[in-house]
This record gives C-alpha cells, structure tokens and sequence, in this order.
C-alpha cells in the first residue's frame, strides 16, 4: 500500500503541476475575466493566472500605489482604454513586445513600439427610443434644434469612454468644439455614465442618447424599444488593450498571453463574449453591422492623453461639472 501523501507535500505537489504564475490586472466584466482566463490556461495548462478585477480607475489608482511603494503586482495589464496605457508607456512602465499576432491587426490598433495592442472594438454611436419622432444619423443631427433638451450623453468628466469620444470629434475637422458648443446650446443633457444615458432613453426619458454599441444591440434584442445607428461621420471606440509592465516578473507567461488574446482563438472568445473583434477579417456579433461598414474616425492616443485635462476643463465650463 502507498503511504498517504501530507498536506504539505500534497501543496507542493499542486504548486509543482504549474511551471509558471502570471497576474493580470483586468477591468473586464468578471465574467468575461473568467472566460478569458480559463481559455488561456486550457490552451497553456502549465501556466497558473492569479487575476484581479476592477475598473479602470481603481487598478490603475491600486497599481500606481504598489509602483509607489516599489512592489508592483501585475505581469500585465488588460483594461479598458489606450490613453491609459499610453500614460504609462510615456512613464515608462511598460515593456515593449512585438507581437507577431500584431501583423492580423490595423497598426492604428496597437503601439508601433509594441507597447499596448487592442483586443476589441467598443464603439460609440447614437441610440435613439422607437418612438422618437426623427431617426437620426449623423452627429450633426443630435445639434439640430429641433431636438433641443432630447438629448442625453455620458459625461467625459465621469466616463473613459466619454472623455475618448470627446477627444475624437473635437479632434475631427468638420465637428470640433464646435459641435459640442452647439450641443450645450442645445441643452443636451451630459452627466454619469453610458448605463444612465441608456435607461434614459429606453424608458423615453430622452428620446436620443450617445452610449456604447453593445449596450444598445444587446439590449435591442432582449425586447428594449431602442435602435442604434453608426454615425455617417464615423464612430469613436475603446480597444481594451493588454499590455505588458516593465516590472513584470514572469515575462515569458506575459508574452505568451498577449499572443493568445491577439490569436485567433483569443478573438474567437471576444466574439463569442459578443464584442466586435479587433482583428482584420473577424465575423461581427448579432445585430452588429459587418466591420467593413463601420467607419472609425482617426484617434491618437497619444494627443488625447495631451489634452485630457484642458478637455474636461472646457466640457465642465460648457455644461456643467456633474
């Protein structure tokens, strides 16, 4: 009879069936984090993902203090925008890694450095309730006076993804601060986030609003009175980028999980998760447009994040700071 294994050596022999540890920092809806994960280890079942999940905000505010206190955590990072990412590539904090995944992607999507690279595309449009009396399809539309106090909008002051869009049409030529000028004249409604702006206009509070994609698709589909139009203009977008810091104390898992999120298979699951993949020639979610009729209006991470403060600066002195 074999004798009966310890605790101790029983840990040790779990502990012994992974030849590797990475953490992840995610702001991934959990269950999306948790799909992510199990994908990953089942396609690298000698790797081990310790994961933490909250929003943007907070992992970056906890980060920054362990880079503060010399102790970083994570291996690698996968939130919810470039600017970020971008802040700490210019700060230094994160390790350049080309990944050869990178060639299936529009270098508009990923750091020419290596230094972040997008895993989907999270669009903003305008979402209007049925019962509305004009559909709209431009930007320019919703600054048309005629719909005067309709109008609800995240605010930039309270949303990344707001605070993106901001910085995409003020940036574009033919809207710039201008059209946001037109839209507080306009009495356009700008405070909370998209999930506010959304229940606004299902419930008909506001006929129209400017929200994220999936918010208005997926909820199309379960029955909502909404629809949702892609802007002839063009629409802004988030990317979720992962992205590896320079403290990262298993590089090597790192890497290998940049090339899975980036893989066919890692775009599959953000498919499956309904998000419009980033990379060329991917398949869109139900109710979603094919990507090649969805126009991205140019964005530079790099010009946002020099101008974020003097944009929420102007936006709060135009609508307010709530």
């Amino acid at each position: 009879m074999k004798p009966l294994l310890s605790a101790a050596a029983l840990a040790l022999t779990a502990s012994a069936s992974f030849a590797e540890t990475l953490t992840l920092y995610t702001s991934q809806p959990n269950a999306d984090a948790q799909m992510t994960v199990d994908a990953f280890t089942e396609a690298n079942p000698e790797i081990e993902v310790e994961w933490v999940r909250d929003g943007t905000t907070k992992l970056m505010a906890r980060l920054m203090a362990e880079i503060e206190a010399g102790n970083p955590q994570p291996d690698v990072l996968l939130i919810a925008d470039t600017v970020t990412l971008e802040g700490m590539a210019q700060d230094g904090h994160l390790k350049a890694y080309q990944s050869p995944e990178a060639a299936a992607y529009d270098p508009a999507l990923y750091s020419a450095e290596g230094f972040y690279h997008s895993t989907k595309l999270i669009t903003t449009g305008i979402v209007y309730n049925t019962g509305a009396e004009v559909q709209p399809t431009s930007w320019s539309d919703l600054a048309d006076p005629s719909l005067k106090g309709q109008v609800a909008m995240p605010s930039p002051l309270y949303s990344g993804a707001a605070l993106i869009h901001l910085a995409t049409l003020t940036g574009d030529k033919a809207l710039g601060w201008d059209y946001y000028t037109d839209l507080a004249s306009n009495e356009a409604r700008a405070q909370g986030g998209n999930g506010g702006t959304f229940k606004a206009v299902a419930s008909g509070e506001k006929p129209y609003g400017v929200v994220v994609d999936f918010l208005a698709i997926r909820n199309k589909a379960d029955g909502s009175p909404v629809e949702f139009v892609f802007p002839q203009e063009g629409v802004s977008y988030v990317t979720e980028p992962v992205a590896i810091l320079d403290t990262a104390k298993n590089v090597d898992a790192a890497q290998k999980f940049v090339d899975f999120v980036l893989s066919q298979k890692g775009q599959d699951l953000v498919l499956d998760m309904g998000y419009i993949p980033a990379r060329n020639d991917m398949g869109v979610p139900a109710g979603f447009p094919a990507r090649d009729d969805i126009k991205l209006m140019s964005f530079d991470p790099a010009q946002a994040l020099s101008t974020a403060d003097a944009n929420k600066a102007k936006f709060a002195e135009l609508f307010g700071a709530e």
